[in-house]
């Protein structure tokens, strides 16, 4: 968050000491004018100390996830898939989306989170919403849109589990535009971290970084996919931490790789230089690369008895914001993140549902040394 004057600081202790004071106390008070308590008003909803009408203060530490909420099918044949006709297949409906994964996560763990988006006017939206209000999330900056339906993914596997084909109906992302992201400023402002993926449109990614260059906040992209990833930028100035695997790396960076950890280290240097602050190059079971101010660390992935490898990296990324959040530094939030992710492998949900700060500290020691 910005720095106050001081009238806007004595304006800000007003309404800290009675969130319901008016502004014209405010100005009989500190000896204002109304009109000048009212400016300074807009100027904290600005700054992102004030969230907006009724002075929500803002939290101490909070994080806001922006980007894809998803309905998740899975149907699994039962038997060898037969074309042009009927199969049958066992069903399972989950919720999915890397931000709104990341954000029930960063929740489960006790950080403050604000959740951005944009659902359908349906069934699917209303139950993700209910979904994460339930967690403690704030959802109310989330668009509801009649104009097109809630994101959906379906995944048809055969009977020993493997993907066959996969079906996705994101265009309802296309209307997450600008102008939202004006809108919701002061939520954005207030923010300790942001973190967004690459299911918004390339102009509203480059809108959010561009602002970010002169934000207080801290903002972290993931890149979803390679075609996702080229939505963003080719001037990464403005991201703190950009996250992604090999293949979407080498898609930013316009470059071929032998898919080694030695080529994991020169993209995640490559992603410094195109202007990223920090960057985290995944390698799945092989290891992770954290370029970041303080030099280049490479660790292995953490071992873990996997069931379905689906949040994974979802997981990966609240884990290491929840710990940068605490004050650590990008090496060890990312080892920690790197366990989150491989705990979630072991439950067949993409949010393990156990979570919490307690079942994360008690695995703590599955982080080699």
């Amino acid at each position: 968050m910005e720095d106050t004057s001081p009238q806007e600081a004595a304006v800000l202790a007003a309404i800290r000491d009675n969130p319901f004071v008016g502004q014209q106390e405010i100005a009989s008070l500190l000896g204002l004018a109304r009109s000048t308590v009212a400016a300074h008003i807009v100027q904290l909803m600005q700054k992102g100390h004030i969230l907006g009408r009724g002075y929500v203060l803002a939290e101490p530490a909070r994080a806001v996830c922006i980007g894809g909420a998803v309905l998740d099918r899975k149907y699994r044949a039962r038997q060898t898939l037969v074309p042009e006709t009927s199969n049958p297949v066992d069903g399972v409906r989950s919720l999915g989306g890397v931000a709104r994964n990341v954000a029930e996560n960063l929740a489960r763990l006790g950080t403050a989170t604000t959740f951005v988006s944009i659902v359908g006017d349906d069934e699917a939206g209303r139950t993700l919403l209910s979904f994460m209000r339930e967690r403690g999330i704030d959802v109310s900056q989330v668009i509801v849109s009649a104009e097109r339906p809630t994101a959906e993914y379906a995944a048809i596997l055969d009977p020993v589990g493997d993907l066959v084909m996969g079906l996705a109906d994101m265009s309802i992302f296309d209307l997450l535009l600008p102008d939202h992201i004006d809108r919701i400023w002061p939520h954005l402002a207030s923010a300790t971290w942001v973190f967004c993926d690459c299911n918004l449109p390339a102009e509203t990614l480059a809108a959010l970084i561009d602002k970010a260059r002169t934000a207080q906040f801290r903002l972290a992209i993931d890149a979803v996919s390679t075609v996702k990833a080229a939505r963003l930028p080719k001037d990464l100035t403005g991201v703190d931490l950009l996250l992604m695997n090999l293949d979407e790396a080498d898609a930013v960076l316009g470059r071929r790789s032998q898919k080694t950890m030695a080529d994991a280290r020169e993209a995640a240097l490559g992603l410094r230089q195109a202007g990223a602050h920090e960057a985290i190059v995944t390698m799945g079971a092989e290891g992770i690369v954290v370029a970041g101010i303080e030099g280049v660390g490479v660790f292995p992935a953490v071992a873990a008895a996997a069931v379905d490898m689906t949040g994974a990296g979802d997981a990966m990324i609240a884990g290491t914001l929840h710990r940068l959040m605490a004050g650590e530094d990008l090496r060890s939030a990312a080892r920690v993140g790197a366990l989150l992710g491989a705990m979630t492998t072991e439950s067949p949900a993409s949010v393990h549902p156990q979570l919490s700060p307690l079942f994360l500290d008690a695995n703590l020691h599955r982080i080699s040394v």
